[in-house]
């Protein structure tokens, strides 16, 4: 017997000694991160491998500890770490092949949850039973107790107590009741079995082991016998349950923008998934709504392969406000807002700003005829019926921008010197990556064939809002540690590609759009505005994309209306395809939303151009109509292909002006018949990619 005893002690010792405590499993040193948008409070969403966020134990009431102890190990604070007879009624109980039995105390339900694993074996058992006595030397009873609460699961996929009062009640643990802290220290003994959602007899259970849970408070003092036996009665009120997945609705696309950004900038998969990030980012709760809103409002009903897209950024500082990325999350992933598509003339600006920074005023006359005919017999044509509209022998840029007259442009772009370069080099300057699929420096870059997103399109026009001041667009504002230390602040990054005087003509140009050309429908608003429709043709001429962009000098967004794969027909597919319509109305709808309550402000004037008494500014009195119709006289013309060099047929290079101010009309040196002999011939040697052949798209509006 001494030997046995002598030799029993011996194998104790061994084990004791020879048994380190493991490292903690992964997924338990692991938080969920949040993600909040910009007022820091409200949750978009969360990125976590488990459910769980840790808090202090001082954070944890101390009616919601005694009722977990008096739940779990009424002993606690007075046990070595284990129950010894608990152990060895769970040992025969394995050994006979009987489930196993309970009796763990919280420190090995810790251990088995925090340094072990779900396995039931004796082996396993044992271990637990020699790491709990060893870290109960190492650890206080609070430190335990702290990591309990924080790692044990609660149900409803909630780990930790924190996760748990949230599932459960809406709350956070420090918020909890009496009542309801019993409730959550009752579940644990069967998650699945006691959860009230599981209709009558859960709750039925639930009610009895609440019940035992108060009178095991009452019975280590620390409620009176009375006060258990009223709370008793009955259980909580709790909160209704939804279905409602994480990830429905735009939700989904705002994360997943989220998390490319936080990759962007350094962040692991690890840390956002498991680092307990806080990361505050810049949607607006107002700028989503008010997009969603208004794609719900204006879209037309029924066209189940339509795709709406719309971005708001604040030209200020590039933050992107409010974002609707097409369907519902869970039914595609695709987010159009930053897969865009070709914005046609609402590309133009860009022409523009480099024309005006090329020496030309918005006075400047180019060919307004349709079509526009290049040397080697190619056309580019105007929107209309027959071979396109014709606005006139000269038109000004003004007018060019306000009919949204493509051969005027076309005429712009090849009478600057390397014009196609310079309206490229304006473009990725005020915004647009240079690395935008189809963005090359070809005659045909101002109708817009290249693929840009919605969102690079608004920050794109926010830098003419701005005052010509351009910033990359943003999503995260900061992001934190769980302790609130910081790991990020988004930079304030902004550098001047227009000048003041060149910058405010072209915002005068968008607004005359707004106020007496395609951009109309924009005058709903109600305060000064400035844009640009587009629509663009695919290859087999029909229209692929829709657009309006526009701008307060609060606020600028972009809308895009795309169908199917983004690159099949919307003509005979929507009652009516042009960006006047569909986009400008959606725009103003989430124009009106994002900035309602927010003061009016008004435009610069413009600084070489004396402005028609009230030309600049809207017409509030405007009502849009509420039915859109049809419009089967206008079609997108035939594409046409650009040759490997290209002759100026009306207007030489102008000199430029450093004095900006306003550049006389230049004057036509030949007919509008091309000819070689009477024009200035470009060289493929000054743009090197146009000495490839290029087909612009044949119809931008």
């Amino acid at each position: 017997m001494l030997g046995l005893f002598l030799l029993g002690v011996a194998a104790f010792a061994y084990l004791y000694v020879t048994t380190d405590i493991p490292t903690p499993n992964q997924d338990f040193t692991s938080q969920t991160s949040f993600v909040y948008y910009a007022d820091g409070h409200h949750e978009i969403g969360r990125f976590a491998s488990q459910n769980r966020t840790s808090i202090p134990l001082s954070k944890v009431p101390r009616h919601v500890q005694q009722a977990v102890i008096a739940a779990e190990d009424r002993t606690f604070w007075t046990n070595k770490g284990i129950d010894p007879k608990g152990i060895v009624r769970a040992a025969f109980s394995n050994v006979r092949g009987n489930p196993t039995q309970g009796a763990s105390t919280i420190t090995q339900q810790y251990v088995k949850v925090y340094y072990l694993s779900q396995e039931r074996t004796f082996t396993r058992k044992i271990k637990e039973a020699f790491v709990s006595l060893k870290l109960q030397r190492q650890e206080s009873k609070a430190q335990i107790l702290q990591g309990y609460l924080n790692t044990i699961y609660f149900g409803r996929g909630a780990y930790g107590v924190q996760a748990a009062a949230q599932a459960y009640f809406h709350r956070d643990a420090p918020d909890l009741t009496v009542r309801q802290g019993a409730v959550l220290a009752a579940v644990l003994n069967s998650p699945t079995a006691l959860d009230p959602a599981e209709g009558p007899d859960a709750r039925a259970r639930l009610l009895g082991r609440y019940q035992y849970v108060l009178d095991g408070m009452a019975t280590a003092g620390d409620l009176t016998t009375a006060e258990a036996t009223r709370l008793g009665r009955h259980l909580p009120a709790f909160p209704k349950t939804t279905t409602e997945d994480r990830l429905a609705g735009q939700k989904g696309h705002m994360l997943a923008l989220v998390r490319k950004q936080l990759l962007a900038k350094g962040f692991t998969d690890q840390e956002i998934d498991g680092g307990g990030l806080r990361v505050t980012t810049t949607f607006t709760r107002n700028a989503m709504a008010a997009a969603a809103k208004a794609v719900h409002q204006q879209e037309p009903k029924g066209l189940k392969q339509l795709h709406v897209a719309v971005a708001s950024v604040d030209p200020q500082d590039g933050a992107l406000r409010g974002l609707y990325a097409g369907q519902d999350y869970l039914k595609s992933q695709i987010d159009w807002a930053t897969a865009g598509g070709s914005p046609g003339s609402a590309f133009k600006p860009f022409a523009l700003a480099a024309g005006l920074q090329d020496g030309y005023s918005l006075k400047s006359t180019f060919q307004g005829n349709s079509p526009y005919v290049f040397p080697d017999g190619t056309k580019v044509v105007n929107e209309g019926p027959g071979g396109g509209h014709d606005y006139g022998a000269r038109i000004s840029l003004t007018q060019a921008t306000v009919e949204s007259v493509n051969t005027a442009y076309v005429d712009l772009t090849e009478s600057m010197q390397d014009g196609p370069r310079k309206i490229l080099d304006m473009a990725t300057a005020m915004g647009i990556p240079r690395d935008a699929p189809g963005l090359e420096p070809v005659a045909g870059i101002s109708l817009g064939s290249a693929t840009v997103s919605p969102v690079d399109m608004a920050n794109s026009y926010g830098t003419i809002a701005d005052g010509g001041r351009a910033k990359p667009w943003y999503v995260i504002a900061k992001v934190t540690d769980p302790d609130g230390s910081p790991r990020y602040r988004a930079p304030r990054q902004t550098h001047r590609v227009l000048p003041d005087d060149l910058d405010r003509d072209v915002s005068y140009a968008l607004q005359q759009v707004v106020a007496r050309g395609t951009g109309a429908n924009a005058q709903a608003l109600g305060r000064p505005a400035a844009g640009k429709t587009g629509t663009a043709t695919n290859a087999a001429g029909d229209v692929s994309s829709s657009w309006f962009v526009g701008y307060t000098p609060q606020m600028a967004t972009a809308v895009m209306y795309v169908r199917g794969d983004g690159n099949d027909a919307l003509n005979g597919y929507l009652p009516s395809y042009f960006g006047a319509d569909y986009p400008t109305r959606t725009w103003t709808e989430a124009m009106s939303e994002t900035l309602a309550g927010r003061p009016v402000e008004r435009f610069p004037p413009p600084a070489n151009v004396e402005p028609t008494r009230g030309d600049h500014r809207p017409r509030p009195t405007f009502t849009p109509s509420p039915t859109l119709a049809p419009t089967p006289t206008r079609t997108p013309s035939p594409t046409v292909t650009v040759g490997p060099t290209r002759t100026v047929t009306a207007t030489p290079t102008p000199t430029p002006t450093p004095t900006r101010t306003p550049t006389p009309t230049p004057t036509p040196t030949a007919s509008s018949t091309p000819s070689a002999s009477s024009s200035p011939t470009v060289s493929p040697s000054t743009s090197p990619s146009r000495s490839a052949t290029a087909s612009p798209p044949p119809s931008r509006r």
